[in-house]
């Protein structure tokens, strides 16, 4: 049968080959075979980072109110008195209510072990009474604590005055931050200049190496925009607080990049 005749009967060239093969085999023979196979090489994966720096706009000040007594409900008392005070004070100042939040309000027994009162707050952890000794709770301490957002900034400082004359006697201190429609477009901006200098690295690398970019097969990012803390004081005992120079300096919005390009 001759090629022409094989080619026509695609089965027959099946038969052909199998049979050839088989005779090979039995001989011992060895075709010279030889495989090349070439799998899609990976990605090319670069990195980008963009920076942008913005000036904060808001100042988030912590204040706090505690006192301690022997009875829970005179100290309650008092503290609800003092806080409504100044809350009061605060919005007189022109903060707004809404921007005046309570994070927190707690009580705590004190407990006398017979070697004085000991709060158990203050180290977390219960302290074991002599033996032959039963502890008893011998007052309480009441604390609440607010943050307070101060969008103008001339205003910091009559708000920590104002706090301690109203009786805050714990000023955790200021930090600044960017309201989110800010910090949403600077984000943006630091990601669009992150994406083109990976893009640019891609480009120059492909060009060095010989090859040419392909679409982009994957990208993904992280973000940091630490904010700057302009004062960290603590007043207790409704001690004044001085006059700062408070300065909110500025805030960088990093965001990079992962960009990975296919190579043609």
């Amino acid at each position: 049968m001759d090629k022409e005749k094989l080619l026509k009967h695609p089965l027959t060239l099946i038969a052909s080959i199998f049979i050839f093969l088989l005779i090979f085999s039995s001989l011992g023979l060895k075709l010279p075979i030889s495989v090349i196979s070439q799998d899609r090489g990976a990605p090319l994966v670069v990195d980008g980072t963009g920076k942008v720096a913005v000036v904060p706009d808001i100042a988030r000040v912590t204040l706090g109110i505690e006192e301690s007594g022997t009875n829970l409900l005179s100290v309650q008392k008092s503290v609800n008195q003092k806080s409504k005070d100044l809350v009061d004070a605060l919005k007189k100042l022109g903060i707004d209510e809404k921007d005046i939040k309570t994070t927190s309000y707690n009580i705590y027994p004190e407990y006398n072990y017979g070697g004085g009162v000991i709060p158990l707050s203050s180290t977390g952890v219960e302290i074991a009474p002599a033996p032959g000794r039963i502890p008893t709770i011998s007052g309480y301490r009441v604390s609440i604590s607010y943050a307070v957002k101060v969008k103008d900034f001339e205003k910091i400082n009559s708000v920590l005055t104002t706090s301690t004359q109203e009786g805050a006697n714990i000023v955790g201190g200021v930090a600044f931050e960017v309201n989110e429609d800010t910090k949403n477009e600077k984000l943006a901006e630091a990601r669009a200049e992150a994406v083109g200098q990976a893009k640019q690295k891609a480009q120059g690398l492909a060009s060095a190496a010989g090859v040419s970019l392909g679409k982009i097969l994957n990208i993904s990012e992280s973000q940091e925009f630490p904010y700057p803390v302009a004062l960290r004081d603590t007043a207790v005992g409704g001690a004044p607080v001085p006059e700062p120079e408070i300065t909110p300096g500025e805030t960088e919005f990093t965001v990079t990049v992962s960009v990975s390009f296919e190579i043609r």
